[in-house]
């Protein structure tokens, strides 16, 4: 057994009860990948991350990130959750930005105003779903046909694909068949109407069926992906919020911004919980 400084963060919502909890086990030096799975299982939350010194020299910090289920090369917010953790703890970057490694290698990270912010990764796949995939999606959200605007894989390591509805009330209406989708990762969004007001954008919904969280309330992940679909089509500005864990009871934010071809995604992260774990 060994003790580890242990955080719980609360990312994508300056308040701390409406983001997405992060579990960060920070030190965590001659843990095995068996017993990070099982502490992950055990937190029974979306991901939980282990900070490691880096392999990598120009790497400021290395972390694992595990699901309930599985490890994941690359994540959003437990990104952003693990930065602030290991900013918390002391950790002093080499440079102005902050650089995480990872499973998909190197993630730039940056300071911003409403918080911390990825460099989003480039998509491993973002071509249209397969009309028979699509149609098994489609099936399992409950959609009309005509409902389905489009839909593509936004896959940055991930294995997301999204549909993308006429609307936020399309969005938020939504009562998925798990069974149905089982083994998928899915994402859907719409955008904010006149009368939805100003505070965001779009809005989005992330389900992972077969998990034990299976919806999540805001996913960096996901909506970088969606932000790239928007961006490459000229369907959304350079700066944009999307809102994702309404139906949760939850209020994320994800700020997007482009800066030449780069793409952030970021928002606010919270400490709600610091203390030690014993492992």
């Amino acid at each position: 057994m060994s003790t580890h400084p242990f955080h719980q963060v609360n990312v994508f919502s300056a308040d701390p009860l409406l983001g997405n909890p992060l579990a960060v086990v920070l030190d965590a030096i001659g843990l095995g990948e068996a017993r990070m799975a099982a502490f992950a299982r055990w937190t029974n939350l979306s991901e939980t991350t282990f900070v490691l010194p880096p392999t990598d020299p120009r790497a400021d910090y290395r972390v694992h990130i595990f699901t309930t289920m599985e490890e994941l090369p690359f994540a959003g917010h437990p990104t952003l959750g693990s930065c602030h953790a290991w900013l918390a703890h002391g950790g002093v970057p080499q440079g102005e930005e902050i650089v995480q490694q990872c499973g998909i290698g190197l993630v730039r990270i940056r300071r911003t105003g409403a918080g911390l912010a990825f460099l989003a990764p480039p998509l491993l796949r973002g071509d249209a779903l397969e009309p028979a995939l699509r149609e098994r999606v489609r099936i399992g959200l409950g959609l009309d046909a005509a409902a389905v605007l489009d839909a593509r894989w936004v896959d940055n390591g991930t294995g997301w694909l999204a549909m993308r509805l006429r609307d936020r009330a399309a969005v938020l209406a939504l009562q998925p068949d798990y069974a149905a989708l089982e083994g998928l990762k899915v994402g859907v969004f719409g955008p904010w109407l006149q009368g939805d007001g100003d505070a965001a954008q779009f809005e989005s919904r992330a389900f992972i069926a077969g998990d034990g969280a299976p919806e999540d309330p805001a996913t960096g992940s996901l909506n970088a992906g969606i932000a790239r679909w928007l961006l490459d089509e000229g369907q959304a500005p350079d700066r944009y919020v999307i809102s994702q864990g309404t139906v949760l009871g939850r209020a994320g934010r994800l700020q997007v911004e482009r800066v030449g071809d780069a793409l952030w995604i970021g928002g606010a992260c919270v400490t709600c919980i610091e203390g030690v774990v014993t492992l």
